[in-house]
């Protein structure tokens, strides 16, 4: 009889193979590093399965299965009795939410904006450089106390005023690792760190008892769900944390960002798994596009988006998806918060500005008459113009989760209507649309690369979703054989003409990472296998920095 022992096993570990940026000292410390190493023993594994489900059910739809309300969680649905727990201190009053990235002088902006939150954003907002990753937490750390400030290269000094939004992070999606960090497992398998894991991970170790006893609490924004697995996956993280700071059960609170369309048939699904740590859900409208198209890119004419400008938020699909998350959200006792129109003002050319105001009023009236609680801008010029939407909404009351609009009813049928956005009708796409698309893809990468992640272009304030969108409408007209208005078909040859026009107008520097940009542009919009995000290989290629 032959007794073979077990396979050795190896401590978990978490080892930083990143460079010392500022801030390494006080945010990478021994202990957020042990509490991090527990966060991927309990929950990496996880993750990998999720994840590896989110490719078989994109291989499901590329087959032609569609996305339904699932019967297993019918029960859910229909049962009538249970609640979310709905906002924490400090976060009644949604109604007008800046959003940004949380370097130091963009921290101080959104502190001093007017608005009632902000969402200091690590996820589309922010280039990952690992610089990026390190300071945002520490203008937070700092922020968080009291204790920042910032002077630019100019002399100017920034510092925060006396009256300050609540602070929601938005760490980054289950999809992304963190590569400056290395994970080994028990059984001796090395894999870069998990973002999300290390994103929150990091703020809620640092930062949750400060906001506590400043008498708010640690919120987040959790983006790219793709069903309510992927949330109760985030409900034991919360539990597993509050437990490991030894903070009150049901402290942490979670806006779900609904902006992919399998999410969207699982909103109740989400808020029931998350209910003990859920204040509401927010139509991320631009990423809920992109997932439109990343998941039906290959089924044919029927699922062709228009012209980036034409897919609004008044198309029939996307009008239903925006009405279900008030309804579901309200139902549950969940707050409803808008999106982002992306439309900015321009302090030097005022006619600019007038017709961004005027957008910006017209698409927060919008969502006020929808019932939505609050919303987002982009721009601190433009809360003045939401508050004063929102306030006459809501009267003396800090949201409208009365409103629980019994007469919504929306059905599959109703989200899946993406014909309804008049992509396949004749001239729904056209020269300028092919154009602007590949502009924004190249000039916004170009930007991420040198470290922005929110960048102005052309009078819109774009974003990695913003982004997503461009590359991927060129990847789908091109492989559905598109023809525009103009009577261009739209082929490999025409985007590389058209790539070549772009960089041919835009003012080159010796320092530019446009040739980078561009070469990163044909990866994402133009191989003949669709990446499921620009930021995986982008991050991969160029922002990984080794000790």
């Amino acid at each position: 009889m032959t007794i073979t022992s077990a396979p050795p096993t190896t401590r978990p570990r978490l080892e930083l193979t990143g460079p010392d940026v500022p801030g390494t000292d006080q945010i990478l410390t021994s202990e957020a590093i042990d509490f991090l190493t527990d966060l991927h023993v309990r929950f990496s594994g996880r993750r990998h399965d999720l994840l590896l489900g989110r490719q078989h059910r994109r291989t499901r739809f590329s087959n032609g299965a569609d996305p339904d309300f699932q019967p297993l969680t019918a029960g859910i649905r229909a049962d009538p009795s249970w609640r979310v727990a709905g906002p924490g201190p400090g976060l009644e009053d949604r109604r007008v939410e800046i959003t940004g990235p949380t370097d130091r002088k963009m921290t101080i902006n959104a502190l001093n904006s007017g608005a009632k939150v902000w969402l200091a954003d690590m996820e589309d907002a922010t280039s990952p450089t690992w610089t990026n990753v390190v300071g945002g937490q520490h203008s937070l750390f700092d922020a968080i106390r009291g204790q920042i400030d910032f002077t630019s290269p100019e002399g100017k000094e920034y510092t925060v005023g006396s009256v300050t939004p609540t602070i929601v992070f938005r760490p980054r999606g289950w999809h992304l690792t963190e590569k400056h960090l290395e994970f080994t497992d028990r059984a001796g398998q090395n894999c870069a760190a998990s973002a999300s894991l290390v994103d929150a991970g990091l703020y809620l170790f640092h930062n949750a008892r400060a906001l506590i006893d400043s008498g708010r609490g640690p919120y987040l924004y959790l983006p790219k769900l793709e069903g309510h697995l992927e949330a109760r996956l985030w409900d034991e993280v919360f539990r597993f944390t509050e437990t490991y700071l030894g903070l009150r059960y049901g402290t942490i609170r979670a806006t779900v960002l609904i902006e992919t369309i399998t999410a969207a048939f699982e909103m109740e699904e989400i808020l029931y798994e998350l209910r003990d740590h859920c204040a509401g859900l927010n139509a991320g409208r631009w990423d809920y596009i992109f997932s439109v198209i990343k998941n039906f890119r290959a089924r044919g004419p029927r699922f062709v988006l228009p012209d980036r400008s034409s897919v609004t938020m008044t198309v029939p699909f996307m009008r239903a998806y925006t009405e279900l998350l008030v309804a579901t959200c309200h139902k549950r006792g969940a707050q409803a918060i808008g999106g982002m129109s992306a439309f900015i003002p321009d302090r030097r050319d005022p006619e600019v500005t007038s017709a961004a105001l005027a957008q910006v009023r017209a698409d927060k009236q919008r969502e006020a008459g929808q019932g939505y609680d609050g919303t987002w801008v982009a721009h601190p010029d433009l809360v003045p113009v939401a508050r004063e939407v929102f306030d006459e909404a809501l009267g003396d009351r800090v949201d409208q989760r009365h409103r629980l609009r019994e007469d919504v009813h929306v059905t599959a049928a109703d989200l899946l209507d993406i014909p309804s956005a008049g992509g396949g009708e004749p001239g729904a796409v056209t020269d300028g649309g092919l154009r602007g698309n590949v502009s924004v893809g190249v000039r916004y990468l170009e930007a991420w690369l040198r470290g922005i992640g929110a960048v102005a272009i052309d009078h819109l304030m774009e974003d990695a979703a913003t982004a997503e969108i461009s590359r991927s409408q060129v990847w789908q007209w091109v492989h559905q054989g598109v023809v525009t208005a103009e009577g261009t078909r739209i082929d490999a040859a025409r985007v590389e003409q058209v790539l070549k026009e772009v960089l041919a107008d835009l003012p080159r520097t010796a320092d530019d990472r446009y040739d980078d940009a561009a070469d990163l542009f044909r990866q994402v919009a133009l191989a003949e296998d669709f990446p499921t995000f620009l930021t995986v290989p982008a991050y991969t290629q160029f922002l990984v920095a080794r000790v």
